[in-house]
């Protein structure tokens, strides 16, 4: 079945699925709209910080696209051979266990996708109201407000159709790479014209202070993030048309185009403005605007806006699917497992993240919180690809439409090893903390998944929460042809569902 609904037998519920909706295009937009957000277009000046020169900043950024594509290319091999939504969590669960895959978990759902959603839904709220406020940082509460209303917009886009969400994500996509090729031309205007004094190799390798490791390592730290996002295909694998043809050929195409474009718009950025001007610009792409576009300098500060909206819906999208993959392996409350019955969309996963987010706006330090964000992320890397060495050790004879190099891996894994430990020993207590953050799950896992035999009284309250939750949301669980590709039902059982009810 290739989603959408389908007719059981009689006297039996329609089925319904995970709708197969996403294309190659859409599959290139989820990876290029994920890893484009609001960072090439305020502040790429932390790579210059660390580098020290112009010239060592350039080549730290194709080097981050380059290890992105080491990684990208172990995600391919894995998306195919464990075809299931839910990226590095489905595939750490598989590889490693129950313990291993909550905690990736615990540490997404908690922390690290809520504070990533509540930073781009900040940026765009700044963006949009600066020509309100043109003299001024907006205020707290206008700026709130509006990130919530964002948020709760995409959300419900989100919520009643895949074909709306990844059109959105289309349309932004488009936008932000109309937006950077702007920027591109008018740096090969420049260059054209004779203005690349910074890039000659006597400027561009003129150092004003000599780099440590250590501040290579956070360079490259810096870089590497910039790139975040691609693997968030992954998430939706059971939702691609044909992945095993699709992914691969979405990753091998966005890896390198954003590669491309990240360097030529920093080599672009140089054409205007020195290093100096570059490293005390809070928003560069903004400096970049008002030196070289002139009357079309407000281009770039809705640039930003529309760069940052697509990417709260790309991350909508892909989280709530880590949300609704965790519960189907019972390692989330069940509900989050079911699909709306005429939209086939996981309103309940999607429901949470939003909430998640809303929380971490009105709660938390955002801004700090994406230091720890940042580590977790970085972590969780590099034990999902250490897992596809694991897994080419424990089933050598599985089937592989995709099989890479084992140089690849083990490259890729040099280089996550160094930034890691350099960063733990030039960032500690960020480091700590992170850490810190990922075994608070150990407790919870212990309680609410390991533990089978809880008491009655327990599990009448999920129970009645799930078929109230169930009735509310009108969802049920995803029956058909994704239903039907999982290898076995999860060891933690569902509790019973009266799906004819929620139809009623």
């Amino acid at each position: 079945m290739a989603g959408g609904e389908q007719r059981g037998a009689p006297g039996r519920p329609e089925r319904v699925a995970l709708k197969k909706e996403i294309g190659l295009v859409s599959a290139c937009a989820i990876i290029i709209g994920n890893i484009i957000g609001s960072g090439i277009f305020i502040s790429p000046k932390g790579v210059l910080e660390h580098t020290g020169s112009v010239g060592l900043a350039l080549v730290i950024w194709v080097l981050g696209g380059g290890v992105a594509a080491l990684g990208s290319l172990c995600y391919a091999e894995l998306g195919v051979t464990i075809p299931k939504s839910g990226g590095d969590y489905s595939y750490v669960t598989e590889i490693f266990g129950g313990l291993a895959g909550f905690l990736l978990l615990w540490s997404a759902v908690l922390i690290m996708y809520p504070t990533s959603l509540a930073v781009i839904a900040l940026t765009f709220s700044n963006y949009v109201l600066q020509p309100v406020f043109p003299n001024c940082i907006p205020p707290y509460n206008a700026s709130r407000i509006l990130s919530m209303v964002c948020l709760l917009l995409l959300t419900w886009v989100n919520s009643s159709s895949v074909r709306w969400a990844t059109r959105i994500q289309d349309i932004f996509t488009a936008g932000k790479l109309l937006a950077l090729a702007l920027i591109i031309i008018v740096g090969f205007i420049q260059i054209f014209k004779g203005n690349y004094e910074e890039l000659t190799p006597s400027n561009a390798f003129n150092f004003w202070m000599t780099p440590s490791v250590g501040h290579l390592a956070l360079a490259f730290l810096q870089g590497s993030f910039a790139f975040s996002g691609w693997n968030f295909l992954n998430y939706v694998t059971e939702e691609l048309v044909d992945p095993r043809r699709n992914l691969p050929r979405a990753i091998f195409i966005s890896i390198p185009l954003v590669t491309f474009v990240y360097t030529f718009t920093n080599i672009a950025y140089f054409t205007a403005m020195s290093p100096q001007e570059l490293l005390s610009s809070n928003a560069v792409a903004v400096t970049f605007g008002e030196k070289l576009l002139g009357y079309f300098s407000w281009v770039m500060p809705v640039s930003v806006a529309l760069s940052t909206f697509g990417g709260i819906n790309g991350y909508l999208f892909t989280s709530s699917r880590l949300c609704f993959s965790g519960a189907r392996e019972g390692h989330l409350p069940s509900l989050l497992a079911m699909i709306h019955v005429k939209h086939c969309t996981p309103i309940p996963a999607l429901l949470v993240c939003c909430l998640a987010t809303l929380i971490i706006m009105l709660v938390g330090d955002t801004y700090t919180l994406i230091n720890y964000v940042s580590f977790i992320n970085y972590l969780c890397y590099g034990v999902t690809i250490i897992g596809l060495i694991v897994l080419r050790w424990k089933k050598p004879k599985i089937f592989r439409p995709i099989k890479v190099n084992l140089l690849i891996p083990i490259t890729y894994l040099a280089f996550w090893a160094f930034l890691l430990i350099f960063s733990l020993y030039s960032e500690p207590v960020v480091c700590g903390v992170g850490l810190i953050i990922i075994l608070t799950g150990v407790p919870v896992f212990f309680l609410g998944v390991y533990w089978r035999n809880k008491p009655k009284c327990v599990n009448r309250l999920i129970e009645s929460m799930t078929c109230w939750g169930q009735k509310l949301c009108f969802v049920v669980y995803p029956q058909g042809e994704a239903a039907e590709e999982e290898e076995a039902p999860s060891a933690h059982s569902r509790p019973p569902v009266n799906e004819t009810a929620v139809r009623k």
